[in-house]
């Protein structure tokens, strides 16, 4: 039974989930990083909040881990790159507090638009200062957004119900989904030039880093009011507390900053500033939905192998799971195949889908093929880190989507590109289950892969075979099954053996099946 760690507090929900679906957690918080790093080996999956720092000095003590879930949208407390290396998915739960995060910054446009928080203080000082206090309507008014995904679009929505005009700059916004949102796509200039609300729901990356700048203060309109619940770092702090100062901003209000948490900070106290600490996510209905969520996809992971919302790896549900499960475990032995035929020759690999395998998502199969091909280099390899790994060697991955009748039903291909040119090798499932291997560098072979098998290359001629059998027979070798593939019609061309054995050959015997009239190459071969 996999065993989860939660070590945040969070909604017992997640507990009561996590043991419905066939967990045992224990619930254990407030340790300090010496503490989780002592127990940490003995956890199959750690749920954390944003109180634990899974560094990479936990994750090497985290020798079983495989999933580390954050209830949140924000992983900045996780080690990503030291997560993938060694194999451990990281997933959050996106949209457990969209509505949420998209509610608190409505809520902060209007806080600016009429100067609440301030005219609150003053008039429960004892000011009646009804002058002081002049807003601005939000009605027919532009808000701008950076970044129109999940979060924006709901914001987006709120404000076109505010009758609002609302444009959004955001790269990956097509025409067609900018349509069914009723928003204006626009340049980020654009955006800067005509918005009188500006608001950020981007995550923080080296491409949005600073992206309110001072250069891009400067281009906005005079009076804008922006509005910041997503990640610190978005804005140049400094240059904004110098554009409220000199009136070109006429209010801001962040939830987030670049430094959390933000005791004292230059902003603070700055007329038409508002600040709230990081509440987005703060309300009791967030806190439960991304607390049953993040249990129910570890669990889900752990128990069936589904995988949702990965920020390192491709998600597959809990009900694609099964489906592509024949197909990972063909792509693995094709991958491990070539792996252990090829080895370092490899400069780029490609992975092909024809028949019924190219209506699938290709992801989890190209994942499934890169761990089997790196499992030739390295022990510690799985779907998580390959593509890591694979990287780190200059492996070129390329993957191609056939759309026509074959020979088989469903078919994958595994081609490499060597020194010597391409080498492919290709599967199929037989009953839609079982995976078989159906053609070796050109030559038809129908194989089972498992266990310890002899790959050998040899000439087709009458006696092979009895010279082979002899050979294996006087070193005690038993032959469980035997597969055989040529290339020409006739005898005389280039043969193929496939031949699963039930354990290990050794070296000296090899070396005197190399010595075989007949034969070209030898190779040793270990799967699962």
């Amino acid at each position: 039974m996999p065993k989860v760690l939660i070590s945040d507090k969070m909604d017992p929900k997640a507990a009561q989930i996590f043991r419905e679906r066939g967990c045992e957690v224990d619930v254990i918080t407030g340790q300090t990083p010496e503490e989780l790093a002592a127990i940490i080996g003995q956890y199959d999956g750690l749920a954390i909040r944003s109180s634990t720092k899974v560094t990479k000095a936990i994750l090497d003590a985290a020798t079983n881990l495989k999933v580390v879930g954050r209830a949140g949208i924000g992983v900045d407390n996780v080690d990503i790159p030291a997560a993938s290396a060694k194999g451990v998915v990281v997933m959050n739960t996106p949209f457990g507090n969209s509505i949420t995060t998209a509610e608190h910054a409505i809520a902060l446009m209007f806080a600016l638009a009429r100067q609440l928080p301030e005219a609150d203080a003053s008039t429960q000082a004892g000011k009646w200062e009804k002058n002081r206090f002049m807003g601005v309507e939000l009605t027919a008014k532009t808000l701008g957004l950076i970044g129109a995904g999940n979060i924006g679009s709901i914001v987006a929505d709120r404000a076109l119900g505010l009758k609002m005009k609302v444009i959004a700059f955001d790269p990956f916004l097509t025409p067609e989904r900018a349509v069914e949102l009723g928003i204006e796509k626009v340049t980020l200039d654009e955006l800067l030039a005509r918005a009188d609300f500006i608001t950020l729901h981007t995550p923080l990356t080296d491409q949005t880093r600073n992206i309110l700048s001072k250069e891009a203060l400067a281009k906005t309109k005079k009076g804008v009011r922006i509005i910041n619940c997503a990640r610190g770092g978005l804005i140049d702090e400094a240059a904004l507390k110098e554009a409220l100062d000199s009136g070109h901003v006429a209010g801001a209000a962040l939830d987030v900053f670049a430094t959390e948490p933000a005791h004292e900070h230059p902003l603070f106290n700055t007329p038409n500033f508002v600040a709230t600490p990081h509440l987005g996510a703060s309300t009791s209905e967030a806190q439960v939905n991304v607390a049953i969520q993040v249990a129910e996809q570890m669990a889900d992971y752990l128990v069936k192998g589904g995988v949702t919302n990965a920020l390192n790896m491709p998600s597959l549900s809990a009900e694609q799971a099964p489906k592509l499960k024949p197909y990972m475990a063909l792509a693995t032995n094709l991958g491990r195949l070539v792996g252990q035929l090829e080895s370092d020759r490899v400069k780029s690999i490609a992975i092909e889908v024809e028949g019924a395998a190219a209506e699938l998502d290709m992801k989890p199969i190209t994942a499934a093929v890169l761990a089997g091909f790196m499992s030739a280099f390295s022990d510690a390899v799985n779907m998580v880190n390959a593509p890591f790994l694979a990287k780190d060697r200059g492996l070129d991955v390329r993957e191609v989507r056939h759309d026509r009748e074959g020979d088989y039903h469903t078919l994958v291909r595994v081609s490499v590109e060597t020194a010597d040119g391409e080498r492919s090798v290709a599967g199929t499932l037989f009953g839609n289950a079982t995976p078989r291997l159906v053609e070796i560098y050109g030559i038809k072979i129908e194989a089972d892969l498992g266990g310890h098998m002899l790959y050998i290359v040899n000439r087709d001629e009458p006696g092979f075979i009895g010279r082979l059998g002899s050979t294996l027979g006087e070193a005690n070798v038993n032959i469980a099954t035997f597969h055989l593939g040529r290339r020409e019609a006739r005898a005389g061309g280039e043969a193929v053996l496939l031949l699963s054995v039930d354990g290990a050959v050794a070296e000296p015997v090899l070396w005197k099946l190399c010595q075989l009239a007949g034969v070209k190459s030898v190779k040793s071969l270990k799967f699962g």
